[in-house]
């Protein structure tokens, strides 16, 4: 009987082998129908879908643009950096990930914990900013969850302090914030490129697809400064603070020729590549934010309206007996009775009572328009930041005491910037060339707005004052012939002029008989005792042009004579 029943299973396992086999088939067609839907019909959807999950378009970014001395010196350059950047719910999801990361970057685990933590809604947070690429990798390769690097350029200024309120800086995100960086920054500035990347589930990029648009970078920028003169102006201005325990001070250096500004220097100085000293009062540029009255430096301008008017010239007598001149109720007083004296001596002993006489017999108009076209009153260097045009009110409301007092310097403001560049147009006998801080390859067409034979006439005038004689004999330089004044002014505070601080101004050109450079030094509230222009200012000036003017191989006016003196200059 048992071998019956055996002998009729066979059948029931082939039953069931057969419906095994069928339904290994129709899950086969299943299988070969899904991926045939999935290969062909849901191609572009799905595709589409993985792309928006590890396809990603990246930014690529472009480096500012160099900025070099004229001679090729670099002065800001642009480095790359990393920054540390963390999608805030993965690192949080992360055992131990924030204190790790906080660890590595030797930061406050709590105070990174909270910043993360209040904003968790965030899918990008920067944590660090600007760090050498070599710590950033370290850090990213710790393999924190949610950590990533995002590349960035960091401006480096090389010759730091030396250049620095000149050059000014750049912020965070490499736009410029002061200075030349800011003035030239559309120039500067990259454009950044984009392409796409494949990521992987943790942010890596492991397949660069395709650019989209390159890199731009930015325009290199190349100065008209001249690092060797502007080390010069530099070392001299900062002795010379120090050992006057002044304040503050700056130095303008213009190439007459061509108007390019060769030097601008600034103490206390300011050091870009240290962000600590990012603080409007370090890095603001003196020679051109900071006005100031300027003394007796504005009396040649008075004396080449009066050459323009006919009145004068350089034989001209004025009586300044008996030693003061009472205008409106206010006297006016020289150290002593000079008499009847020439303009060239009111110029080098820089006698008021004399400069007031003459200012008085002129036409206000005339007085006015003069100044102006020298440049006061109106910007010296359009579109750098911050500059300011100087005060020189409509000559209409001006009284005899106020044309008197501007005369001498004050009841008007000017900026170190505007007045070199005067000095730089009176050094061009007349003609005015816009200032340049760009290396210019042919000198731009001037204006002119004084005679040559007057302009010529007035530098002779002024030679007096570097003389024993003069009012800075300190100002002298060994075998070149230097025109220049000296200014001395009391500082305005809160509206009045405080008898106790002082401005010391030496503004010059030379060589006289074929100038090439002009300068300005300013040294505001020196306080070891000396406080004159001629004192304080003009042997800066001695020291920085003399020396630069033999960088140049300008030719001297004359030989050397005995002991290092000359021998008694003549105007050509």
């Amino acid at each position: 009987m048992k071998s019956r029943r055996a002998r009729a299973r066979p059948p029931a396992y082939r039953w069931r082998a057969q419906l095994l086999l069928g339904a290994l088939v129709l899950i086969s067609l299943v299988l070969v129908g899904r991926a045939v839907d999935l290969q062909l019909v849901d191609y572009t959807f799905l595709s589409r879908q993985g792309d928006e999950r590890f396809l990603r378009v990246v930014s690529v970014a472009a480096h500012r643009g160099v900025i070099t001395d004229r001679h090729g010196q670099p002065l800001a350059v642009s480095a790359p950096v990393d920054s540390i950047w963390v999608n805030p719910k993965q690192i949080l999801q992360a055992n131990g990930g924030v204190a790790e990361l906080a660890q590595a970057l030797r930061f406050d685990p709590a105070t990174l914990w909270s910043d993360i933590s209040s904003n968790a809604n965030l899918q990008f947070l920067y944590v660090a900013r600007q760090l050498p690429p070599p710590r950033a990798h370290a850090i990213k390769a710790l393999g924190i969850p949610g950590v990533y690097l995002r590349r960035a350029y960091r401006r480096y200024y090389p010759a730091g302090e030396v250049t620095g309120q000149l050059i000014g800086f750049t912020n965070m995100k490499d736009q410029g914030e002061s200075g030349l960086e800011l003035e030239y920054n559309s120039w500067l500035t990259g454009i950044d490129g984009e392409k796409r990347v494949i990521e992987d589930r943790y942010g890596q990029i492991v397949q660069q697809v395709d650019s989209i648009r390159p890199a731009r970078p930015g325009h290199n920028l190349v100065l008209s400064i001249d690092m060797r003169i502007q080390y010069l102006a530099y070392r001299a201005l900062k002795a010379a603070i120090v050992a006057q325990r002044a304040r503050s001070g700056c130095m303008v250096i213009i190439d007459v020729d061509t108007g390019e500004v060769l030097a601008m220097v600034d103490q206390p100085p300011f050091n870009p590549n240290d962000r600590a000293q990012l603080l409007p009062q370090l890095y603001m540029n003196r020679a051109i934010d900071y006005t100031f009255a300027p003394g007796s430096s504005i009396k040649p301008f008075f004396i080449a309206a009066a050459l323009m008017s006919g009145r004068y010239n350089d034989h001209s007598i004025v009586n300044t007996s008996p030693g003061y001149i009472d205008v409106q109720g206010h006297i006016f007083r020289d150290e002593t009775d000079l008499g009847p004296i020439d303009i060239a001596t009111i110029l080098a002993v820089s006698s008021n009572v004399g400069m007031a006489h003459v200012a008085l017999s002129l036409p206000r108009s005339l007085i006015w328009k003069t100044l102006h076209d020298f440049g006061f009153g109106r910007l010296a260097a359009p579109g750098y930041p911050g500059e300011p045009t100087g005060a020189l009110l409509p000559y209409k409301d001006w009284r005899p005491i106020r044309i008197a007092t501007m005369s001498h310097g004050y009841g008007l403001t000017v900026t170190a910037l505007q007045l070199a560049h005067a000095y730089a147009t009176l050094g061009a006998f007349g003609l005015e060339r816009p200032i340049s801080f760009l290396r210019e390859n042919t000198p731009p067409p001037g204006r002119r707005i004084m005679p040559a034979a007057l302009a010529r006439e007035l530098l002779h005038m002024m030679l007096g004052v570097a003389s024993p004689h003069g009012t800075a004999p300190a100002a002298a330089i060994p075998g070149y012939i230097v025109a220049g004044k000296t200014g001395t002014s009391w500082i305005d505070v809160g509206g009045r002029y405080r008898h106790h601080l002082y401005t010391a101004v030496f503004a010059g050109v030379a060589p006289v008989n074929r100038p090439r450079l002009a300068a300005v030094v300013v040294i505001k509230e020196p306080s070891a005792g000396l406080y004159y222009g001629g004192d304080v200012s003009a042997p800066v000036f001695h020291t920085v042009i003399g020396r630069a003017l033999r960088l140049l191989a300008v030719a001297p006016d004359q030989p050397l004579g005995p002991g290092n003196t000359l021998q008694g200059p003549v105007l050509q």
